[in-house]
């Protein structure tokens, strides 16, 4: 059995659905479930013993403790974060709390657990950080792409919880020595993705006729991973990754905000024609928010030379089926925006923890 945190968002949930579909090894999913945590992304599990779900926050250290012992997992993975740029803005506070204190928690909670396993358990125990490549700063037009060896330049609260959360993780491998890997991915999208991100907020708003905001001059520039693409490199990394070191994680795929926007209208466009023009009429600037970086671009040469991994999908291909879940799945959008979500975890699920 593994330990996923955060597997009922956006990139966790995809990855145990990734996970149980190619392999039989139980899933424990723990998820406080916020605004983003979201069931309905794992409804296909529902009944299937290989997957149990316990609602809970990574804070709370006798729980941790609880399932550890209860469970006996051979791997944490570990998703669950706050990772909304603006909202680390706006509220800093509990970016704070989850993506610092909650990692200490964690770390401390498998410290204890694997101290006390038998010497072969301690050598296949592993904890995974999930982190982002936004720890590493922003590039300029011509600068090269971050390797793992970039210094830490953090301009946000977001990417600054995230880049004490992974100096965490390494210190206690260094000082516990703790068997840890680190993987810093570039931007995700694909299904199940909360419509507050870019790419799920474009298709939703287009198909509801709403502007489509585009910050500043439209030119900050990512590098996008299909999040299935994601959910196989920590596969391949908690596998057979060495201890103590990180890997970058990315798509190959530089775009502009403003190439992502038109890329999503023209598909639009083909698959989903609006009587009254294309969907790029929609398309509308707004003022640019505070330390945006310009442009990210990840270095994958690493896990590609030592685990052989590279992405399955280029971006044409991952964005159309993006924008197609998206059409084929009406009623997943109609949910997460109205909270009715929050109904069908309680109708559904059995085993919840209490505050």
């Amino acid at each position: 059995m593994i330990l996923v945190t955060g597997g009922a968002g956006f990139i966790g949930s995809n990855f145990v659905l990734d996970w149980l579909a190619q392999s039989d090894e139980p899933v424990l999913n723990l998820d406080v479930l916020t605004y983003a945590g979201n069931l309905e992304n794992l409804a296909s599990l529902q009944g299937d013993a290989r997957h149990v779900f316990v609602q809970g926050d990574i804070c709370d250290r006798a729980l941790i403790d609880r399932l550890l012992a209860e469970h006996r997992p051979r791997a944490i993975v570990h998703f669950a974060a706050e990772s909304h740029v603006d909202r680390s803005i706006h509220g800093p506070g509990a970016f704070m709390r989850t993506n610092i204190e909650g990692t200490y928690t964690l770390l401390e909670a498998a410290r204890a657990h694997w101290s006390g396993l038998d010497d072969a358990a301690k050598a296949a125990f592993r904890f995974h950080h999930v982190s982002t490549d936004e720890v590493y700063g922003s590039l300029g037009a011509s600068d090269p792409a971050f390797t793992e060896t970039k210094a830490f330049e953090p301009n946000s609260p977001y990417s600054a919880s995230k880049a004490a959360s992974d100096h965490l993780v390494r210190a206690w491998f260094h000082t516990y020595g703790l068997p840890v890997v680190t993987t810093n991915c570039s931007n995700n999208y694909g299904p199940y993705h909360f419509p507050e991100k870019l790419i799920p907020l474009m298709i939703v708003n287009a198909l509801a006729s709403k502007p489509l905001p585009i910050y500043g001059d439209g030119q900050n520039v990512r590098d996008w991973l299909y999040v299935c693409d994601h959910a196989s490199a920590i596969r391949a990394v908690l596998a057979g990754g060495r201890l103590g070191e990180t890997y970058n994680i990315g798509g190959w795929n530089e775009k502009t905000n403003l190439e992502i926007v038109h890329t999503v209208c023209d598909l639009l466009d083909e698959l989903k024609p609006d009587a009254a023009g294309s969907y790029r009429r929609l398309i509308t600037y707004v003022k640019d928010r505070p330390g945006h970086d310009r442009r990210y671009a990840i270095d994958a040469r690493k896990v590609e030379r030592e685990l052989g991994w590279r992405p399955a999908e280029t971006f044409e291909t991952g964005i159309r089926k993006t924008v197609q879940w998206y059409l084929d799945h009406p009623d997943w959008v109609a949910h997460v925006q109205s909270g009715a979500y929050r109904d069908w975890v309680s109708q559904n699920y059995a085993e919840r923890q209490a505050d």
